[in-house]
């Protein structure tokens, strides 16, 4: 009988937990127990922002899940901005998780911020788009084509979930004690129609390091577009 692990599960730069609403029911209907954590500052909890949010806030906020809900043999996933978290939590307590999932992820090493691995010119978008928004504190959501969802009703009806993302989380180094991943088991998935440009580098690193990689046939934000299909990948992860 396959083993029930439990499964966490990390959103991205301006989404919530709630992104991971369909997949993490297909999830639960093939028997796991799924969290699904709103990182500070972000979602319902975006009456936390703040300018002294940073990566170590992030991995903080996800390791607490695993700690106070006394978690064990976790798949642990992320998607895009939520690698990072995925690779601090790893950093700080590997004993505690089975299996690695970085879903269309940024992946930073010891010492790099996100803006040093995105493309200058998004970067650069980026800080003008949140001076003009409010005064650099956080960057407003793009829309939802940006990050792959096309079907224009599906792009209306996310976009009112999307929030503001915390500049100090771009700006912050990611600091790790171990190599990314502490040795964990790690599979990228990687989202193909279209690609998403501002991961070039994270996918670069992926592939020169050898890491498993699985495609799938979808725009960036997959669990939302592709729920189902990207469940059946992250129950692949789990056996």
């Amino acid at each position: 009988m396959p083993v029930k692990r439990p499964f966490v599960l990390v959103h991205g730069s301006w989404h919530g937990g709630w992104c991971w609403r369909e997949v993490a029911a297909h999830l639960r209907a093939a028997g796991h127990p799924v969290y699904t954590p709103t990182q500070t500052g972000l979602g319902e909890r975006r009456h936390l922002m703040s300018n002294t949010i940073t990566l170590d806030t992030f991995a903080e906020d996800i390791a607490n899940v695993i700690r106070y809900e006394d978690l064990h043999e976790v798949v642990l996933v992320g998607h895009s901005f939520g690698g990072n978290a995925v690779s601090g939590v790893a950093d700080r307590m590997p004993e505690r998780l089975h299996h690695l999932g970085y879903l269309d992820a940024m992946i930073l090493q010891n010492g790099e911020a996100a803006f040093d691995v995105l493309t200058p010119d998004v970067a650069a978008a980026r800080t003008k788009a949140a001076e003009a928004f409010d005064g650099g504190l956080s960057a407003p959501p793009p829309k939802a084509e940006a990050f792959g969802i096309l079907d224009a009703a599906l792009g209306a009806r996310i976009e009112p979930f999307l929030t503001p993302h915390p500049m100090s989380a771009n700006l912050a180094p990611m600091n790790l004690k171990h190599p990314i991943g502490n040795g964990l088991p790690k599979t990228y998935i990687l989202c193909t129609d279209p690609i998403y440009p501002a991961l070039a580098a994270s996918r670069d690193y992926v592939r020169a390091q050898g890491w498993p990689i699985v495609e799938i046939a979808t725009g960036h934000d997959a669990m939302i577009t592709a729920p189902q299909e990207t469940a059946d990948i992250l129950l692949s992860l789990a056996g």
